[in-house]
């Protein structure tokens, strides 16, 4: 579960904390032991806090990946080095992902000298949908889409704001599902032959 933890420091403002607990008592046990100022623990189910997903850089650095291999050429292997330099992405992170979107059977790997990572899948088919599905879950980017309005305390508007943001998750939700890799990299090099004329003869 979730816990909000509010400290207290020297200027009696309180510094609010998100916490996953395993086990509430033995938290609040730690927390007795080491705390030396003041301190709330407020189960996250009581003051009903909506958690707004965020695209984390895990998945963005995996749709960074597909869309590099996605640039290349189909039947040639990149080397995790190669990617990680085209998309400024950290090679041991890199490696992990690739790992995960191999087992999940977007990408495939290829040993020896000669080898490396490749789509698994035709750019066409691949979304950005599923690939952000997989690696974090649904996509859910705008507050209180999930929310309680049954309460009897419910403010006027609750209804109305928590449908607003159950359209704007579904707009992005949809965005992503119909966007293929093959969209954004022909967007991409349209876009920098726009930027960037030849003018050579």
């Amino acid at each position: 579960m979730f816990c909000l933890l509010m400290l207290m420091n020297s200027k009696a403002h309180f510094i609010n904390r998100l916490i996953k607990v395993e086990n509430l008592k033995n938290f609040k046990k730690r927390v007795d032991n080491e705390a030396q100022i003041s301190y709330i623990i407020i189960p996250i189910e009581i003051v009903d806090i909506e958690l707004p997903m965020r695209i984390s850089k895990k998945c963005r650095y995996a749709l960074r990946a597909i869309f590099e291999l996605a640039l290349r050429e189909p039947s040639q292997p990149v080397k995790i080095h190669e990617l990680a330099g085209a998309q400024n992405i950290p090679p041991r992170f890199l490696e992990v992902i690739l790992n995960e979107l191999r087992h999940a059977g977007f990408v495939d790997s290829q040993r020896g000298n000669g080898g490396g990572y490749m789509l698994a899948r035709d750019a066409k088919d691949l979304t950005v949908g599923e690939v952000i599905e997989y690696i974090q879950g649904p996509i859910s980017v705008a507050p209180d889409a999930i929310g309680k309005t049954n309460r009897t305390s419910a403010f006027f508007g609750d209804y109305a704001f928590q449908q607003l943001w159950r359209e704007v998750n579904t707009a992005i939700s949809e965005a992503c599902d119909i966007k293929t890799f093959a969209e954004l990299v022909e967007f991409e090099r349209a876009k920098r032959e726009t930027c960037f004329p030849d003018y050579s003869i």
